[in-house]
């Protein structure tokens, strides 16, 4: 957040519909219709009780839809969550494991690069670190947090449905650790998959489906590898003392029925991480499912499974490996944080508005575009607004046209618009006179500057 960058696509959406008002939005999550013209077969489904809570955010701190309002939720609920981790490994295992677990998640570049988007992440890590906490009470013999384990479980299906993965794995460790007393924690679980369930099944009925998902790519089975890359941040240093802790970790796990302390921490980190990991491989295989940011609520396991490896290292030894694998984690931190924006959409209208004149149209060449292009030019330079050419509408004849465009990326129909976009504005005699290139990870954003031959050659 303190970088600075623009908002990418998924932050735009939730930048233009969490301020839809509630009856509204209520209204396109039960029906299955999007809230932005150009985005209509794009409603806001599966993540419909995030714009909801975001929505609700934005009513009370009277913050705008905006990098600052929004991605404060988001790093609000994140920092919540890792407190909560940090209590919940301490009531399974005591204070210093619970210090060594926070430390570790707190300093990954995956989590904190993922703890200030404006997407409901922050929100899936708070959820499953409360029920991990109900778990740990409940391991305690404390009969009634039961009830905070299922509310939390349920929200965390809520926030992300990939989220309630973790849930799962928390029941498994309950049965692990407890057998048959785990009877009533697997059906508070059951009761907890309903609102995610009605939500998932409101979408298929709506026709939804798989829609939006077009751009997951198949990954096959090599999920677990993909997805400690990205904990990683690609830096082999971290990648190396994040095997070496959690196999020490794991090494040895057996005869765990009512043991307390350092063997409950560790089976339910192990659940938590590689169960989680091994439905989404097993799905994975059937069709394409994997996105590494959705399974970073099951990552928080592989804090607490580092953690328990760093403290199994002899005493005298502990402090050494702790700031090894810090040291590693901020490094790779660093680094992330380094890096440019994932788009540059904001700098792109930026541009364009530094050239624009009135009368020249600004053309988002596809859908994919277009959401970043109307939300900067009605939020930062609405002197543009009068120009904006947004699909499906046809662009404007003119001496000068302005275009916004990807580099690469969108799907089949926005690649074979921008084709027909490129022929139209040639068929018109004109040609491009000057483009420029606005880097981002995820994808370049080009601003062309169109002119009639007539104009250019003048």
């Amino acid at each position: 957040m303190a970088r600075g960058h623009g908002l990418w696509y998924d932050e735009l959406y939730t930048a233009e519909v969490a301020p839809v008002p509630v009856g509204r939005l209520l209204s396109a999550i039960l029906r299955g219709e999007g809230t932005i013209s150009y985005l209509s077969d794009a409603p806001p489904s599966y993540n419909g009780p995030y714009y909801l809570v975001t929505h609700l955010w934005l009513t009370v701190t009277r913050l705008p839809a905006e990098e600052t309002g929004l991605r404060l939720l988001s790093l609000v609920a994140a920092v919540g969550a890792l407190a909560t981790v940090t209590r919940t490994v301490g009531r399974l295992a005591g204070p210093g494991l619970a210090t060594v677990a926070g430390l570790v998640a707190a300093t990954n570049p995956f989590v904190v690069q993922y703890s200030a988007e404006a997407r409901g992440y922050g929100l899936a890590l708070l959820a499953t670190a409360l029920a991990a906490l109900g778990l740990a009470r409940w391991l305690d013999g404390e009969p009634r947090s039961l009830l905070l384990y299922g509310v939390a479980g349920a929200a965390a299906g809520l926030a992300h449905w990939f989220a309630f993965l973790v849930i799962m794995s928390l029941a498994v460790a309950a049965v692990l650790l407890r057998r048959r007393q785990a009877v009533g924690l697997v059906v508070v679980t059951a009761a907890a998959a309903l609102p995610a369930a009605a939500v998932i099944l409101l979408a298929i009925l709506n026709g939804v489906g798989a829609s939006g998902a077009e751009w997951v790519s198949d990954v096959g089975g090599a999920v677990p590898r993909l997805l400690l890359r990205s904990w990683s941040g690609g830096h082999t240093p971290l990648l190396i003392v994040t095997l070496v802790a959690a196999v020490s970790a794991v090494r040895g796990v057996r005869g765990v029925r009512g043991v307390p302390g350092r063997t409950e921490a560790r089976v339910v980190a192990a659940c938590w991480f590689v169960f989680p990991v091994a439905v989404v491989t097993l799905l994975e295989l059937v069709r394409p499912v994997y996105v590494d940011r959705y399974l970073l609520p099951s990552l928080l396991g592989l804090a607490i499974l580092m953690a328990v490896g760093i403290t199994r290292a002899p005493r005298r030894l502990v402090p050494a490996a702790l700031v090894v694998v810090l040291g590693a984690s901020l490094w790779a931190t660093a680094a992330e944080i380094r890096m440019g924006p994932k788009e540059d959409v904001r700098g792109a209208v930026a541009a364009v508005a530094a050239g624009h004149r009135p009368g020249q149209p600004v053309v988002a060449a596809a859908r994919w575009d277009a959401l970043g292009v109307d939300h900067y030019a009605r939020t930062d330079h609405p002197q543009l607004v009068p120009d904006l050419v947004l699909p499906p509408a046809s662009v404007p004849a003119g001496p000068t046209v302005w275009v916004v465009r990807r580099a690469k990326g969108g799907v089949k129909g926005d690649r074979e618009k921008l084709e027909a976009l490129d022929a139209d504005l040639t068929g018109r005699g004109m040609r491009m006179t000057e483009e420029q290139r606005f880097g981002g990870r995820y994808s370049d954003t080009l601003v062309q500057r169109w002119d009639s031959v007539a104009t250019a050659g003048g």
